[in-house]
């Protein structure tokens, strides 16, 4: 009988011998890699944790004592050991989640999947128990790549402040994030990984500089007599204990018995330790091994034995854009691109290929990336700063007060807006219409397609004194949706036949196929229907109120917020230039959605073209006649341009 069968709860690790939990290592490798490859999710994080979170299980007392997940896409392992080994629905509708979840197990503490938060969550749960008195332990498991995020480093100031007050930092440093892990961080954990040679480096460098003439004797002395000296230069470990933090490490993270030790040492000490665990992301799986870009970090339905997709996937956003990036760069020598550690899933790789003296990865800093951005556009570039529309969230601030007031020509590219569904909650990028609505002089665009991704990034990066948005969705992009007219600056996607038309409904980007859908399920009700396309939805194009008064009523469809996004802006506008026409704004509500693909969330938020023709006959039906309208056709427009 198979040893992860009889795992029910985290004691009953207690009762195996130390190679029974090597052998259950392995299951556990085995049964990830044959249950992820069916559904997908993170594959290579957890499979560079299983002892680390056998470990942690084994030594702490979940859920009394708290563990904690920075990010959370590594807690695989972590629901094997709790009780939850069902992974067929993984990411599904019904399913487990891709992350820790609190409707799923006591043993979730906290189900944000933003990277470098838990160190601030641990800090206020040891603060909680200190002030409680209880003996509760908290645990905080955070990767190297989450350690370039400044959030952390914030976290780890107050936590050091407390010398009396117990709390563990696990990091789990496997030299990645998504891709290898970059910065100065990066160049510190990787000094302690090679410390064995600090005794040879000091006595070359001391032959060597002993004899520099003049200054060579003096500088090592300086050096060598400084509190810590040359030996901070070679293993800074110092940098951890000088904030007043323990350090043990660095630990074998495939060992089970030394993290165990390591870990129980960290148990009784009376304050906060970091215990530095040494991983390998993918561990025990040759494909993904040999998978320099991200050890296979986020996959999809693959074959388990050679690790290539089961299906071949068209065209997606991303690379529409990623492509034309190359594009820009080649034709603009001052296109500048920035990421967040997320080289490759943002669309970079290409780019920073083609020109490596003119990409900035930041880490795991979305507010760094936005002010230097600000600065690069100071100095007289254009920075385009590649980021999930989720992560945006995070440097609101920065794009408000540094690039807006300022006037910079920042391009901000945002990928996976909208629904994105399997991810949940933390991962739709469902608010980011709505929160840039309120800076001023910001532009956003919304493309409806891969051709307009092209176009209106180009329109974007023309701009020069102020920031510009472009926000896409996640996944394949469909064929192109082609405009039958231009008014002002909206395309006309459908024109109604009719002088007197009753719909204006306005689409906003990738929603324009179920626009169109919607328009036919009201022309066979007999309800004659003007589709648009505003592109750039923010500001509100000039045309849009005038447009307005030659319908009866005016609906908004938009993968967003309903609480202040495109529909609400466009109300706004339409009262302020005296039009007073009934609106009806279609999009999402302002709740967090369960994790479930893309279609479902539609359909459970009735954001679908038969709930949203439905809604809008009885609408129109409500109204109590044509009234006087102004007869000017709108299949007059002039022609759609390029």
């Amino acid at each position: 009988m198979p040893l992860l069968t009889r795992i029910t709860g985290p004691r009953d690790l207690d009762r195996l011998s130390l190679e029974q939990l090597d052998q259950l290592a392995e299951e556990i490798r085995t049964f990830l890699v044959d249950a992820v490859s069916k559904t997908g999710g993170h594959l290579g994080p957890n499979l560079g944790v299983v002892e680390l979170t056998i470990a942690l299980h084994r030594v702490f007392d979940s859920p009394k004592d708290k563990v904690l997940w920075d990010t959370g896409h590594q807690s695989y392992v972590h629901k094997l050991l709790t009780g939850r080994q069902d992974f067929s629905k993984l990411k599904m509708k019904g399913g487990l989640s891709g992350y820790p979840s609190q409707s799923e197990s006591e043993h979730d503490i906290i189900e944000n999947s933003h990277a470098s938060t838990v160190l601030g969550w641990a800090d206020g749960l040891a603060k909680a128990n200190q002030v409680l008195n209880t003996d509760d332990h908290v645990v905080a498991v955070i990767g190297d790549g989450a350690l370039t995020g400044g959030m952390a480093w914030e976290a780890l100031n107050n936590i050091a402040d407390a010398k009396e007050r117990p709390l563990v930092i696990v990091v789990n440093d496997n030299e990645r994030s998504y891709a290898p892990t970059i910065g100065g961080l990066a160049n510190h954990l990787a000094t302690l990984r090679t410390t064995d040679g600090y005794e040879r480096f000091l006595a070359r460098g001391k032959d060597l500089l002993e004899r520099t003439p003049v200054v060579g004797k003096p500088l090592f002395d300086t050096l060598h007599g400084a509190k810590k000296g040359l030996k901070d230069f070679i293993a800074p470990q110092g940098m951890f204990e000088d904030l007043g933090l323990k350090y043990v490490g660095p630990i074998d993270g495939h060992d089970i018995e030394a993290l165990e030790s390591a870990l129980a040492r960290a148990k009784r000490f009376g304050g906060p330790v970091i215990v530095h665990c040494l991983t390998e992301k993918g561990r025990g799986y040759q494909p993904a091994l040999q998978d320099e870009a991200d050890r296979f970090h986020g996959i999809g339905p693959i074959h388990p034995d050679t690790g290539l997709p089961i299906k071949a996937s068209g065209a997606d956003w991303t690379s529409v854009f990623g492509e034309e990036m190359v594009k820009l760069g080649k034709e603009r020598e001052d296109i500048v691109a920035i990421t967040a550690a997320m080289l490759q899933p943002v669309g970079l790789k290409s780019f920073a290929d083609t020109f490596p003296d003119r990409i900035y990865d930041v880490g795991i800093a979305e507010q760094h990336g936005a002010v230097s951005a600000a600065g690069l556009a100071t100095g007289g570039l254009h920075p385009v700063f590649a980021v999930y529309a989720t992560f945006l969230n995070r440097a609101f601030d920065q794009v408000l007060m540094d690039v807006a007031l300022h006037k910079c020509g920042v391009t901000f590219v945002l990928d996976r807006a909208g629904i994105t569904g399997t991810d949940g909650a933390s991962h739709n990028g469902m608010w980011d219409m709505s929160i840039l609505q309120v800076v001023p002089g910001l532009r956003l665009a919304a493309p409806r397609d891969a051709d307009q991704v092209r176009a209106q990034l180009r329109e974007a990066v023309d701009v020069d004194d102020a920031p510009t948005v472009v926000r896409f969705s996640k996944g394949a992009v469909g064929p192109a949706v082609p405009a039958v007219g231009r008014i002002g600056g909206m395309d006309v996607l459908r024109a109604p036949g009719t002088d007197a038309p009753d719909v204006l409904l306005v689409s906003v980007g990738a929603l324009a196929p179920m626009c169109l859908e919607v328009a036919d399920l009201l022309d066979k009700q007999g309800i004659s229907t003007t589709v648009v396309d505003p592109r750039w939805v923010k500001p509100v194009d000039e045309a849009m109120a005038p447009l307005a008064e030659q319908h009866r009523v005016v609906v908004t469809v938009e993968d967003n917020s309903r609480v202040g996004g495109v529909g609400s802006t466009i109300a706004q506008a339409l009262r302020d230039a005296g039009v007073d026409l009934p609106l009806r704004d279609f999009g999402i509500p302002p709740r967090f959605l369960d994790h479930a693909s893309r279609k479902e969330v539609l359909a459970e938020i009735g954001l679908t073209a038969p709930d949203i023709a439905r809604q809008v006959t009885g609408l129109v039906a409500k109204l109590d006649g044509p009234g006087e309208r102004p007869t000017t056709r709108i299949d007059s427009a002039e022609p759609a341009r390029d």
